[in-house]
Formats: C-alpha cells, sequence, structure tokens
C-alpha cells in the first residue's frame, strides 16, 4: 500500500479529475457505511472536520451523545476504477473518533488497532490471508436474487461449466487495479460457489480490504447482471461459504511461528496461539460466525469444520497447520464465514492467540484421523468438542466469555449481544417454510 500525505491526496485527485470522495466506515455488524463528499469538501475531510450522526448507525451511540467525526486513513485513498472517467469517484477508509478527539469504541477499526497495538507491545505484528468464498446467483426481472445459479462445475472446472469465470477475471482486474495482489481465481465445490485470494498483508489492511473485496465483487457482479452473496449457506444440501484465516506472527523480522528443530517445523509461539485458539473459540463463534444462517453451513458432512481440534495434515479439524513452512508457516482456523466483521474477527482471534502465549498454553494432541468419519463415542474419547450448534448457542458462550468482552469493550460488546438476541428471537418466533411443509396438513 502506497504511503500518502495530505499534499498526496490533493494531488491525486485534482490530476485525475475525481469529483467525489467516498469517505467509509464499517459498522458493528459488518455493513459497510459511507459519507460521500465532492472535491470541495476534500480540505476538510483531510483535516477530520467531517461529523455524521452515529445515533443513525445501529449499535453506535444514543441520541444525545451522536456527533461522530471521521478521520480518514490517508494511506487507504484509492479511485474507483468501474465508476465513469468524467466525475472519478475515489475513496478512503477511516476511522470513527469523538467529539472529544478519543478514538470511539464502537468502531470496530479501533478495537482491531487495540489489539494491534497490545500485540506489539509483546514485541508481535499479525500477518493475515483470507480465502473469502460466495455464490454468483441469477437475478429476476427486478434485480432481485433468486436462488439459482448459472453454472452446475465443481471445484476448478472451467468454462463451459464454469458460468463464473468471465466475473471472477473482472473482479480480478478491477481488484489488481486497486492494489491488490491476487494469488488465484477458481471455482469452488459447489454449483455457482467461486473463490477469489488476495495476497496476506498485517491485519489492518488485510480487514481494510476484505471490505474492499465484498464491495468489489458485488458491484462487478451486478455489473454482469447477477448477484454476488457472501450468504453462508444459501442452498440445502451443498456446500457453503467460509472465510478461511491464515495467520501468522511476526517478531524481529522474523516469522515467530518458525522452529526448524520441531518435528512439524513449528515453534512455541505456535503452539502457544493454536492453544489459546482452542480455549476461547466457543465465546468466539459469535463472531466468526454472526448470523443464524451461519450454523445452517456448520453441521457435519459438506467438509463443515465444526470439530474443535488441530492438525497438520487433514482438513477435517478446525484449525490447521498448511504445508508450507519456512517464512510460509501459518495457522489456518476454517471456521469463520464471510458474513463476518473481518475487524472483530481478527481483533478475537489474536487476542485468543495472545491469551495463549501470555498463559502458555499447550494445545491437545494433534488430531490426524478423519473426524467426519468417528463417531460421536471415538470423539468424546479422544476429547474432541464442538462448535456451537445456533447463533443461540454461541450468543450465550459469548456472553460467558471474559476474553471476547474485553476485546470489544463494554460498549461494543452489550450492543451486539443485544442485536443478535433480537434477531435470534426474531427466527425463532416465525413460521418457517419447513414447518408448513411438514406439519399443516399432518396436525
Amino acid at each position: 500500500m502506497p504511503k500518502y500525505s495530505k499534499t498526496d491526496i490533493k494531488k491525486l485527485v485534482e490530476e485525475n479529475g475525481v469529483k467525489f470522495i467516498r469517505l467509509q466506515f464499517t459498522d458493528i455488524f459488518g455493513f459497510l457505511k459511507n459519507v460521500a463528499i465532492t472535491d470541495r469538501q476534500l480540505d476538510k475531510a483531510l483535516n477530520n472536520e467531517i461529523m455524521f450522526d452515529g445515533s443513525s448507525i445501529l449499535g453506535f451511540v444514543r441520541i444525545e451523545e451522536s456527533d461522530m467525526y471521521l478521520r480518514p486513513n490517508l494511506d487507504s485513498f484509492v479511485i474507483f476504477p468501474w465508476r465513469p472517467q468524467q466525475g472519478k469517484v475515489a475513496r478512503l477508509i477511516c476511522d470513527v473518533y469523538r467529539p472529544d478527539g478519543t478514538p470511539f469504541e464502537g468502531d470496530p477499526r479501533n478495537i482491531l488497532k487495540k489489539v494491534l497495538k497490545e500485540a506489539a507491545n509483546l514485541g508481535y505484528s499479525m500477518n493475515v490471508g483470507p480465502e473469502c468464498e460466495f455464490f454468483l446467483l441469477d437475478i429476476d426481472e427486478y434485480g432481485n436474487p433468486k436462488l439459482k445459479t448459472q453454472d452446475n462445475a465443481g471445484y476448478f472446472d472451467l468454462s463451459p461449466l464454469d458460468a463464473g469465470e468471465n466475473v471472477r477475471r473482472d473482479i480480478s482486474l478491477v481488484l489488481e487495479n486497486m492494489g491488490f495482489e491476487i494469488e488465484a481465481s477458481h471455482h469452488e465445490v459447489a454449483a455457482g460457489q467461486n473463490e477469489i485470494d488476495f495476497k496476506y498483508e498485517n491485519a489492518l489492511t488485510t480487514a481494510d480490504n476484505i471490505m474492499t473485496f465484498k464491495l468489489v465483487v458485488k458491484t462487478i457482479a451486478q455489473r454482469h447482471g447477477v448477484h454476488a452473496t457472501f450468504m453462508p449457506k444459501p442452498f440445502f444440501g451443498i456446500n457453503g461459504s467460509g472465510m478461511h484465516v491464515n495467520m501468522s506472527l511476526n517478531k524481529d523480522g522474523k516469522n515467530a511461528f518458525v522452529d526448524e528443530n520441531d518435528e512439524l517445523g513449528l515453534s512455541k509461539i505456535a503452539y502457544n496461539f493454536i492453544a489459546g485458539l482452542i480455549k476461547n473459540i466457543k465465546g468466539i463463534s459469535a463472531i466468526t460466525n454472526p448470523l443464524v444462517n451461519s450454523y445452517k453451513r456448520l453441521v457435519p458432512g459438506y467438509e463443515a469444520p465444526v470439530y474443535i481440534a488441530w492438525s497438520a495434515k487433514n482438513r477435517s479439524p478446525l484449525i490447521r497447520v498448511p504445508a508450507a513452512r519456512g517464512n510460509g508457516t501459518r495457522i489456518e482456523l476454517r471456521c469463520p464465514d464471510p458474513s463476518a466483521n473481518p475487524y472483530l474477527v481478527l481483533a478475537c482471534l489474536l487476542s485468543a492467540g495472545l491469551d495463549g502465549i501470555k498463559n502458555n498454553l499447550v494445545p491437545p494432541e494433534r488430531v490426524e484421523k478423519n473426524i467426519f468419519k468417528m463417531t460421536l463415542e471415538e470423539r468424546d474419547l479422544d476429547g474432541i468438542d464442538s462448535l456451537p450448534g445456533s447463533l443461540e448457542e454461541a450468543i450465550k458462550y459469548m456472553e460467558e466469555s471474559e476474553l471476547v468482552k474485553e476485546t470489544l469493550g463494554n460498549h461494543t460488546f452489550n450492543n451486539y449481544i443485544k442485536a443478535k438476541k433480537n434477531e435470534w428471537d426474531d427466527y425463532r418466533s416465525k413460521v418457517h417454510k419447513w414447518e408448513l411443509d411438514n406439519y399443516l396438513k399432518q396436525y
């Protein structure tokens, strides 16, 4: 990512004919918001003087304390390649501050920055590489998505089976134009399912990139006459969409997860980090898997990573250590899905890993058997637990987690739980098609 000064930004806006600048920020549920200004208001924005009504954003603040200020991250400046060449549109990703100049405790980006500072105080920085999956769906005459895809392709298939190939190509080209380094683009296992992987970055940049990635995917898909959804499980009976998170820590310029003398090439820090994830993952699940629908993906079968274990080889446990070693050594957590707020996900995962490091936690024995084929009794014998089975259960674990509460802070913790309880209550109180199909005639 380039380093920009205020002067650089003003020069880029003038030289490129940028007319509108979107000041973007993310709410606690992972929805991208923005305030659009014209180029004439740029000085005001660069001086952190753009204000918005925080009480209008769900989970932010009450009406009597509503004034919020946006502070742009200058290095996030980019011009949207898909917008008109006359009157171009650019964006700046912002942090949210209170009028007294203090970071707003409900801003997810500030929450992640707080945890990254704690890691830095211990000498660590965090690198993250995400794997974001999504479905491409047909749309009806009104532009609404239908539960129908344009292809029946499978993993790594090509056209003509893979009807999403051209969409992925254009998404990748736009992302590269915006500074991404695309590592892979391919059709996934399920019909209509796609994945585009971009290079790892520091945790804050990666969270920013995930938000940008989702915006670009949806925008370019729409231009191709299809709808892109990051909903975890839109179809019954086939694989859902995940957002596997690959993590490593650096210390003194080196990958802190590496120990060439270890059997697996992993350092004590790496084992501590794994142990911290395993200890805390149930409490984090409502963050990594935030929707009622998330738990339709997290059921046994369809490669769902529901079992709390780790492995250096097979893909059935929750945590995997990919084969790459040396500087590429990393830990892959397989349960997060792309509906999650990336800032909160990375903040909680880093906090969990640091918990393992600070308290010298030791992970259980690794599991190299296919857990999907093990019976409940066999899993119990090996001490293999499971993730929460519903959003309701996940919320209960989150309420009990001191680590999540400390990471998010009281404001975000309480607002998040309140909203998710309302979401669950709304879901459980409604009559669904399954009930009508199974009960209406019979009873």
